[in-house]
């Protein structure tokens, strides 16, 4: 299979590379396999619009041109060969509810279809009650009368649609574009409805998976629709791709890392990143239409193509920006939530240490065209290492320790979205039960056995609390939330707590440290006072213990024979 393809009527002003197929007649392109082509007119399994955009607008050099667009191709491979975005279909039937509260509207809906197209159902909205499902099936409740009546479609056309019938797929509102195109786009829906998976999940790191108390639902707070929903009484995460739109918000909320982007995970971004080095990236979503804008890539800038707005976070972020050694423009007309703090967060850092933004935001065209004048290379900023199996929390922290160094920058505040946060422990109460070691799923606090330490490395801490909840002594620990420390000790682990291991007064062997043994002496030694040999149980160990009450019930029990 020949891999790329350049398709263009008109001929280029410049030779590409041999890898490259390049035609201007779309003829050459029939009954042929490509992996990666310029544009949707061939058939490929991956189009990458970006190529043209950069030919049309880049003031690089011829040479430089021909090495760049090789290189598009090359990072458009990359991204297609680590993505995850398996594709599936579901049957839909020709079953159809239209909702709307206006004859003029089913009226105008009516005329654009023929009897034979759908078999159509329709109600007055003021009756509907809940919808629930995916496209293909699909269980709308509706009031007849005061008797709720169920009607079970394929898909819905709903003229202003309520949230409700937004909330999953098969939900179509023609005042968002026209009655034309959605009846079009229920036609090709119907026999087969494809959809893709954008969303991976690591339960293991999760911090609302099968936890006690409710600490993180940062993603099912942010998504659009019931792609994402919990249970409150199992405390799990339920995923629906078939209602994911993709813009991958749920990705940048997630401070573990435990949900990643599908068609760009964390590897793919970082295997696209390592393409970017001394250039300009230019972060541009599917959904920004970059084919009909004109204007002056200066030398150097290199559209970085990513297919969702909303799952950039700040590790993705640091990665391009360090390995770069440039100032990143991110072109999209929304910014989300978590993408929005990174964005905020990375800015103070880099202010701090360079005085410069890292993440230059462009809305619109015009300010577009603002950071392509203003973006520039920051020296001493260049920096990569083997990033490959690392956590989310883990490459951000390894980057930023390598912005601070051995300097003292301040600090800088997180936010609603995307928290980080600095341990605290009264060692005076703590007796290194190592609860809160058992309750932290992303390494920040860690037991040294060697010297019977609890530790910490702030760096990796999210924040999400579960250590508070769950340590049994009170005001005993306590977070320090939202706060980055810029500095060097915030990279290292540093000692929370220490004791001493206590041995058994039997047998010598050491079992639990000092302050856990002589808590659970204090408050059990006046019930066990009048028995000397209770009492001594209290210091012994799990051996020990049943043996010398074992024995001392035989003595006693013996004395009492003699």
């Amino acid at each position: 299979m020949q891999e790329f393809i350049y398709y263009n009527p008109k001929e280029l002003d410049f030779p590409l590379s041999e890898e490259i197929l390049v035609t201007t007649n779309i003829e050459d392109t029939k009954e042929k396999n490509f992996l990666i082509s310029n544009t949707k007119e061939v058939q490929s399994e991956l189009n990458a619009s970006e190529i043209e955009f950069y030919i049309n607008n880049s003031q690089d050099s011829v040479s430089t041109k021909i090495e760049n667009v090789l290189k598009l191709y090359e990072i458009a491979a990359s991204k297609y060969d680590f993505a995850q975005d398996i594709s599936y279909s579901e049957d839909v039937s020709k079953q159809l509810l239209l909702i709307t509260n206006s004859q003029e509207e089913y009226e105008a809906f009516a005329a654009c279809i023929k009897p034979d197209d759908f078999e159509l159902f329709s109600v007055n909205e003021d009756i509907v009650k809940e919808i629930s499902g995916h496209i293909g099936n699909l269980t709308v409740i509706v009031d007849d009368e005061g008797k709720d009546v169920t009607l079970n479609v394929s898909q819905i056309v709903w003229f202003d649609a309520k949230q409700i019938g937004l909330n999953q797929s098969g939900t179509f509102d023609p005042n968002l574009s026209s009655v034309e195109e959605v009846v079009q786009t229920l036609k090709e829906n119907i026999n087969e409805y494809s959809y893709k998976k954008f969303t991976t999940y690591d339960q293991s790191i999760c911090q609302y998976h099968e936890r006690r108390e409710e600490i993180c639902s940062k993603c099912e707070e942010v998504c659009p629709t019931v792609a994402i929903t919990k249970d409150d009484e199992t405390k799990t995460l339920g995923f629906s791709q078939i209602d994911c739109h993709g813009c991958g918000g749920c990705v940048s909320v997630c401070p573990s890392g435990a949900i990643d982007y599908a068609p760009s995970n964390k590897e793919s971004l970082f295997e696209m990143s390592k393409f970017y080095e001394e250039t300009h990236p230019l972060v541009v979503p599917e959904k920004m239409n970059i084919g009909d804008l004109n204007l002056s890539l200066k030398e150097n800038v290199l559209p970085f193509a990513v297919e969702g707005e909303k799952f950039l976070h700040e590790a993705s972020f640091l990665t391009l920006l360090q390995i770069s050694g440039s100032q990143v423009i991110f072109y999209s007309d929304f910014i989300s939530k978590g993408s929005g703090d990174a964005i905020r967060i990375v800015n103070d850092i880099y202010q701090a240490k360079y005085g410069k933004d890292a993440i230059l935001v462009a809305m619109n065209e015009e300010e577009l065209q603002n950071a392509l004048e203003e973006v520039s290379f920051i020296e001493g900023s260049e920096f990569n290492f083997n990033q490959d199996s690392l956590k989310k929390r883990e490459i951000f922290s390894h980057r930023l320790q390598k912005i601070v160094g051995d300097e003292d920058l301040g600090e800088v505040k997180t936010g609603e979205h995307v928290h980080y946060g600095l341990v605290k422990v009264n060692e005076d109460k703590c007796t290194l039960c190592l609860v809160c070691v058992g309750a932290c799923n992303v390494d920040a606090l860690q037991a040294d056995a060697s010297d019977n330490t609890l530790r910490l490395n702030p760096s990796l801490c999210t924040s999400c609390g579960y250590c508070e909840v769950s340590c049994p002594e009170a005001d005993c620990l306590t977070i320090e939330r939202d706060v980055i420390k810029l500095e060097p000790t915030w990279f290292k682990e540093s000692v929370l707590a220490q004791d001493e291991l206590f041995a058994c007064v039997e047998c010598g062997v050491e079992f639990a440290t000092v302050k856990s043994v002589t808590k659970i002496a204090d408050m059990m030694a006046p019930l066990f006072s009048h028995d000397p040999v209770k009492e001594r149980s209290l210091y012994c160990c799990a051996d020990c213990k049943p043996k010398i009450m074992m024995q001392n019930y035989y003595d006693q029990k013996n004395k009492g024979n003699d």
